[in-house]
């Protein structure tokens, strides 16, 4: 036996529950590899399935937890064996298929990747999906031309999980960051991150009826969308590209393609969740490679299975800062 959390729904009134219980090894569902979980994270998405579930989840009960780290007890697939430390993020783990809030996983082998060399397994979480979204980011700027004396790069929602550590690797890597927040307590922790400039929410988040502004920014990691996304593409400068990666301001875009025709403005989506194997690869080695372990540090609030329900009413509602990791174990 070994603990879980596990979400179930009333189907008489619809409401959800989450609480940490015993569960053994069948219970857990197909898969070829057996994991030994020892840290999980907390991304929005988690917030939405320990709670209301907001569509993610298909059946219940349900162990949530979109990533997760730890140690492979068995395996059936030749790519891993007993000992191995592996990450996981995506491929709807922790929506679909249970996830990382129980101490032990089954999953299939495709969905996994070897630990780089440089990380430990509580380190692969602080970084998590938002960090891995973060370097998926920065990544796709650089291969649309990103590069260090451009001019600043603006991270938008830059205190929450993936702009924070957006915030850490582009200052590691020279770039002159400017920090979008709507929390004026987070200007310390910004600036220990390598923030440079804070821009308040309140002065970009707005639409404005010229379709064009200042050629202002070299770059863009935009965690927010809806009316801030359309005012920053405004502001970009000639051929800089804005990646895309979030929704928090909301999903409609109020803004005209005059950026576009007229800037050479390019709009990246990123999306983390079916990342190609070699792609996630390559970001998890960037990872280890060029975000500094002091500033990841920086952004960790530690956790337990047992603070799970009410970090996931937390994130919902923009109150996590940084990067929660969940001691599985703890």
């Amino acid at each position: 036996m070994f603990d879980a959390l596990i979400v179930d729904k009333d189907e008489e009134t619809g409401k959800t529950s989450a609480a940490v219980t015993q569960i053994d090894l069948d219970d857990l569902p197909d898969g070829e590899v057996t994991v030994a979980v020892e840290y999980s994270t907390v991304n929005y998405k988690d917030g939405l399935c320990i709670g209301p579930g907001g569509g993610l989840v298909r059946n219940y009960p349900h162990v949530p937890g979109i990533d997760f780290s730890g140690t492979v007890e068995t395996s059936s697939d030749d790519r891993y064996a007993p000992g191995d430390k592996v990450v996981l993020t995506g491929w709807r783990v922790g929506e679909a298929h249970w996830g990382g809030y129980a101490q032990k996983a089954r999953v299939r082998a495709d969905w996994l990747v070897p630990l780089p060399d440089g990380l430990d397994t509580r380190q692969a979480m602080a970084v998590g999906t938002a960090g891995l979204t973060a370097m998926l980011s920065v990544m796709a700027l650089e291969d649309h031309g990103l590069v260090v004396g451009h001019g600043p790069v603006l991270v938008t929602g830059a205190a929450g999980g993936v702009g924070s550590v957006a915030v850490a690797i582009l200052a590691s890597l020279g770039h002159e960051v400017a920090g979008v927040t709507g929390r004026p307590e987070t200007a310390d922790y910004l600036k220990a991150l390598g923030v440079s400039q804070i821009v308040a929410r309140e002065d970009i988040n707005e639409t404005v009826k010229r379709p064009l502004e200042g050629e202002t920014w070299a770059g863009c990691v935009d965690a927010v969308g809806g009316a801030m996304l359309a005012r920053v593409l405004g502001q970009m400068k000639y051929g800089a590209s804005v990646a895309a990666v979030g929704l928090a301001g909301g999903a409609q875009l109020p803004a005209t393609v005059i950026p576009f025709l007229l800037r050479g403005v390019n709009l990246l989506g990123i999306d983390s969740v079916m990342q190609p194997y070699e792609n996630r690869l390559r970001a998890w080695r960037r990872i280890a490679q060029d975000l500094p372990m002091s500033k990841l540090e920086e952004m960790v609030v530690p956790a337990t299975l047992k603070d799970l329900p009410a970090l996931g009413k937390d994130i919902l509602n923009g109150q996590v800062r940084g990067r929660v990791v969940v001691d599985i174990n703890g």
